[in-house]
């Protein structure tokens, strides 16, 4: 037969925090955060060769399409890098990686869509009023 649990067992019990308990939770979640400090010099460095990669672009006098779709590509390249590891995008949930990664782009492709209508709705009433109507 078990004794009943003295008044010191109790509390001890009572202090420590549970499966379940907010201390619990927190002192995991906050063991989970932490990354090594040669995760974040590694993409520092990523960063720096990507920022001197857009400034040679100019640099070496390229024009036209070639240096706007370098430029946007080494743009593109340094926010996501930013995006997944400072913002830890990386370490998310997929519902909310889905959110920030997926639903930008998507709105872009409906402004696009829209320039594209209104370019025609003009050409359109261009073509129109210039005949008489």
């Amino acid at each position: 037969m078990r004794a009943s649990p003295t008044s010191a067992e109790n509390l001890a019990q009572a202090s420590a925090p549970s499966k379940g308990s907010p201390g619990a939770t927190t002192t995991a979640h906050t063991q989970a955060q932490q990354h090594p400090i040669k995760l974040y010099l590694v993409v520092w460095g990523w960063l720096f060769v990507l920022s001197t990669c857009s400034y040679l672009v100019d640099y070496f006098g390229l024009a036209g399409y070639l240096r706007w779709t370098l430029i946007l590509l080494f743009m593109l390249l340094k926010a996501g890098l930013i995006v997944a590891v400072f913002m830890h995008m990386a370490w998310e949930r997929l519902a909310l990686s889905v959110a920030i990664l997926i639903i930008p782009p998507a709105l872009l492709v409906f402004v696009a869509l829209m320039a594209f209508e209104s370019y025609y709705t003009h050409i359109t009433r261009l073509t129109f009023f210039a005949a008489g109507g």
